[in-house]
């Protein structure tokens, strides 16, 4: 049986949840010291007051009510019982922490560490962020040091890293990132004192972003016909392509779209605010030849989760990477080098806006979210019919300059 409590405890739940905040703290007393401190801002805390040597410190306990009554009582207990054998609790809880850090130190490996803060710091983050992370960890970083102790790597290791990339300027100082950014959260566990990557900032010189091309209506006409000549890509990979182009949204929203988002009978594709890069859902009015484009897809992948799902065996259903596309865009041979996904976005916006459709239109289908929320959502409702008759207009554009002679289109100078 547990030992008698020695304190007339008297914190009811209703009497903690009905304090309301003030402008200045209070406390809510519990007994033996225990208490409940009301914030300004309305946070609850529960701290320890205890007289020792003289002195009277307090120790917070934590967050109420994620630490509940019985909870914070039971540690009360503990910090109590070492109060009366002359004992720092804070000192003790310091000590207790500090050998937390030594056998994590001594034992955990980066790999096993950057699993935790993957799961602790990356999930109010989009699905594409915690992936592109997964990502690096797995194929730069890890097989690097990732079977070693967390504790044991050092500067040099990370430089090795670094050297190792450092063609691709991009990647190597992204992976310099993500270390920095574990062994921060590891100081932040009290597990690590030195960072090894902080050091290393800067070693890596990143080109500023360029401008993404965009194409004149002649360069969409050959690029569009030589898309559907190539034979390099699955006819998945094809109609990914095609619909980046008739739906104008970002790479990573199309490569992770799933079947339940859509509504092909309604010619709409609504996508959720945490695959959005303003965190704001967004809603595509698809075009006829989008819907039809769909239709075959659906009967090649509609048994899967995912509308564009790797081929590559053993990847359980999981959709294609994100250098697929990049891929197929460099291998395309139309005449205009350094054409890439997201440029598709810019050509649609710049065709649309020389066809006369208003600028407001033009940056809700890119989802350019305006600064007042609230005139956003009004624009998103006002609008909609104006962005189902670009977006249809778009592919109605495509297919006309798609139908002129091939001759006349293929010798036309780049813009």
């Amino acid at each position: 049986m547990p030992a008698q409590r020695h304190v007339n405890y008297s914190l009811k739940p209703s009497v903690i949840n009905a304090a309301k905040r003030w402008d200045k703290p209070f406390v809510l007393t519990d007994g033996g010291g225990l208490y409940i401190e009301v914030l300004p801002g309305g946070s609850k805390v529960w701290r320890y007051s205890f007289r020792l040597a003289g002195k009277r410190p307090k120790l917070t306990i934590g967050p109420y009510p994620q630490i509940g009554i019985a909870q914070a009582r039971d540690i009360h207990e503990g910090m109590r019982a070492l109060v009366g054998q002359g004992i720092d609790p804070a000192q003790e809880k310091k000590a207790q922490e500090e050998e937390r850090g030594e056998q994590v130190r001594r034992s955990v490996t980066f790999r096993n560490f950057s699993l935790i803060w993957v799961a602790e710091t990356q999930t109010h983050l989009s699905m594409n962020y915690r992936m592109q992370s997964i990502r690096f960890l797995d194929s730069y970083i890890c097989p690097e040091i990732g079977d070693m102790v967390l504790g044991d790597v050092k500067p040099r290791n990370v430089l090795a890293i670094l050297e190792k990339y450092k063609t691709t300027p991009t990647t190597a100082d992204r992976c310099r990132s993500i270390i920095q950014q574990i062994y921060n959260f590891a100081i932040r566990k009290l597990l690590l004192d030195t960072n090894p990557a902080t050091p290393l900032r800067g070693a890596i010189v990143v080109p500023p972003k360029t401008h993404h091309r965009h194409l004149s209506e002649k360069e969409l006409a050959v690029f569009w016909k030589t898309l559907e000549k190539q034979r390099s890509a699955t006819v998945i990979t094809t109609y990914a392509v095609k619909l980046l182009m008739l739906t104008m949204v970002r790479k990573s929203e199309l490569r992770l779209s799933k079947w339940v988002e859509f509504d092909l009978k309604e010619g709409r594709w609504d996508i959720p605010a945490d695959r959005m890069k303003m965190r704001l859902p967004h809603r595509v009015w698809l075009p006829r030849q989008a819907v039809e484009l769909l239709v075959l897809l659906q009967k090649i992948t509609g048994h899967g989760e995912y509308l564009f799902p790797t081929r590559f065996v053993g990847a359980g259903g999981q959709p294609i990477s994100e250098t697929t596309l990049n891929h197929l865009f460099k291998r395309l041979d139309f005449g205009v080098p350094g054409f890439s996904p997201h440029g598709t976005r810019s050509t649609a916006a710049t065709l649309l806006r020389e066809h006369g459709f208003a600028k407001d239109v033009v940056e809700l289908l890119l989802a350019h979210t305006e600064r007042d929320q609230s005139a956003a959502a009004y624009s998103h409702m006002e609008l909609a019919a104006e962005r189902r008759r670009a977006l249809q207009f778009l592919a109605d554009k495509i297919d006309e300059l798609t139908s002129e002679p091939q001759g006349a289109l293929a010798h036309a100078p780049a813009q």
